[in-house]
């Protein structure tokens, strides 16, 4: 959840206590614990209201088609440019293009270190 591990909770915990005190800590405990359970009737909530609002569809729905780290551009742009019965063109994701700009720069620049030269120097450059 966010990227936390039980090491860096355990951090927050430990520097929790040291800034809060003793006297204090159990306070703001009690109002972490009471968020945490307002926070999860809400999503409780607004489950069941979305569940009670889309009736029997929505234990059919697919949530994991909805997700938008699913969403990819090239692949709904190709499906919408196809027509129905067309079959969709496969681009082979083999590698990159050994003659491409990159990697020609790349070869060039490991060849130049191998030969050992000194880098270019222009002196009218300002």
């Amino acid at each position: 959840m966010f990227g936390l591990t039980f090491e860096k909770i355990l951090l927050i915990g430990i520097i929790a206590v040291f800034l809060l005190g003793p006297e204090r800590l159990p306070h703001y405990a009690a109002q972490l614990a009471r968020l945490v359970r307002q926070l999860r009737a809400m999503a409780n909530g607004a489950k069941d209201r979305m569940r009670d609002e889309m009736g029997p569809e929505f234990d059919d729905l697919d949530w994991k088609k909805l997700d938008p780290r699913q969403y990819d551009p090239r692949r709904i742009i190709r499906e919408a440019l196809l027509d129905d019965g067309e079959e969709p063109i496969v681009v082979s994701r083999a590698g990159p293009n050994p003659d491409g700009a990159y990697l020609q720069r790349k070869r060039a620049d490991e060849e130049a270190a191998k030969r050992a030269e000194p880098a270019p120097y222009d002196s009218e450059a300002t």
